[in-house]
Formats: structure tokens, C-alpha cells, sequence
């Protein structure tokens, strides 16, 4: 009979800090670009019909980098000789470095135009990322379904605010 490996609570708490860490330095970055331009540059700008309300916002990012950091803290604790291990966590972290970018392209430059470039590749990483993730720990993939729901939903919104305002 073989012996299953436990976990030890060090590594296990050391990958949730990181999870953590790496997430909320992201969503910090991209607060650094967003919350000056909100106004007067953001609220300036014509939206289309299906823009919700400003005050969504924050909760559904908190939520989604909750899920984000809980998501890769399961695929981090995967045994590490795992290539698909590694290319899950490379697309998860690309996407991540995506994330923070598009708030400094689109908020940041004060430019719609941007922020399309930027979150077209997200999605479809992120959309690569729930794949991997799937093929190593289902939970975690379903962690980061929400994600890719609302950057399609943003994706939308951004080439409509584009092309209202262009």
C-alpha cells in the first residue's frame, strides 16, 4: 500500500499568501490607473444602454479576485513536476498581468481604443486558462468561470464605449 503525501500547513499557507499577494497586487494596480480617471474622464464619456451603474463595480472585481486567489491557491498546491501544472499557471498569470494592464490602457491613457487591444487577448487567455485549470482541478476551473463571463461582458461594453465615443 503507498503512502499519500500531505500536505504540510507551511506550504500550504505560503502558496495562499502567494495567490493572495499576486492578486491583490493586480487588483491594486489597476485601482492606481481607474480611480483618478473615474472623473471627470470616465463619467464624460457616452455609454451605451447596457452600462450598469458605477457602484458594481468593486464588489464584483472583490469577488472575482477572491476567486481568482482561491483558484490558483488550488492549482499552486498541485504537485509541482506537472507541465500542465505550469501552463496552467502561465495563462493564469498572463492573464492576471492583462488585467492590471487594461486598467492603465484603458483608464490610464484615457483610451477605449486601448483597453480593446488589451482585453481581447485577456479574454481569450483567460478563456484558456478555465481549460487548463479544468484539466488539473474542476473547482478551481469554475472559480475563474465568473471571470470570463464578466471580461466577455467588459469586452462588450469596452468597443461600445469605443465606438460611442471614437
Amino acid at each position: 500500500m503507498g503512502l499519500t503525501k500531505t500536505p504540510s500547513w507551511r506550504r500550504e499557507t505560503g502558496f495562499g499568501v502567494l495567490a493572495i499577494a499576486a492578486v491583490g497586487s493586480a487588483s491594486v494596480a489597476a485601482q492606481i490607473a481607474t480611480y483618478p480617471n473615474l472623473a471627470p474622464w470616465y463619467s464624460s464619456l457616452v455609454k451605451p444602454a447596457f452600462n450598469p451603474p458605477n457602484w458594481i463595480f468593486a464588489p464584483v472585481w472583490t469577488i472575482l479576485y477572491a476567486l481568482m486567489a482561491f483558484a490558483v491557491w488550488r492549482i499552486l498546491r498541485l504537485p509541482q513536476t506537472s507541465a500542465a501544472r505550469r501552463s496552467a499557471l502561465t495563462l493564469f498569470f498572463v492573464q492576471l498581468t492583462l488585467n492590471a494592464a487594461w486598467s492603465w490602457m484603458f483608464f490610464g491613457a484615457n483610451s477605449p481604443l486601448l483597453g480593446i487591444i488589451n482585453i481581447i487577448p485577456q479574454l481569450l487567455v483567460i478563456i484558456a486558462a478555465v481549460v487548463a485549470f479544468y484539466r488539473l482541478d474542476k473547482a478551481a476551473a469554475w472559480c475563474l468561470a465568473p471571470l470570463a463571463a464578466w471580461v466577455a461582458f467588459a469586452s462588450a461594453l469596452n468597443v461600445a464605449i469605443w465606438r460611442l465615443n471614437g
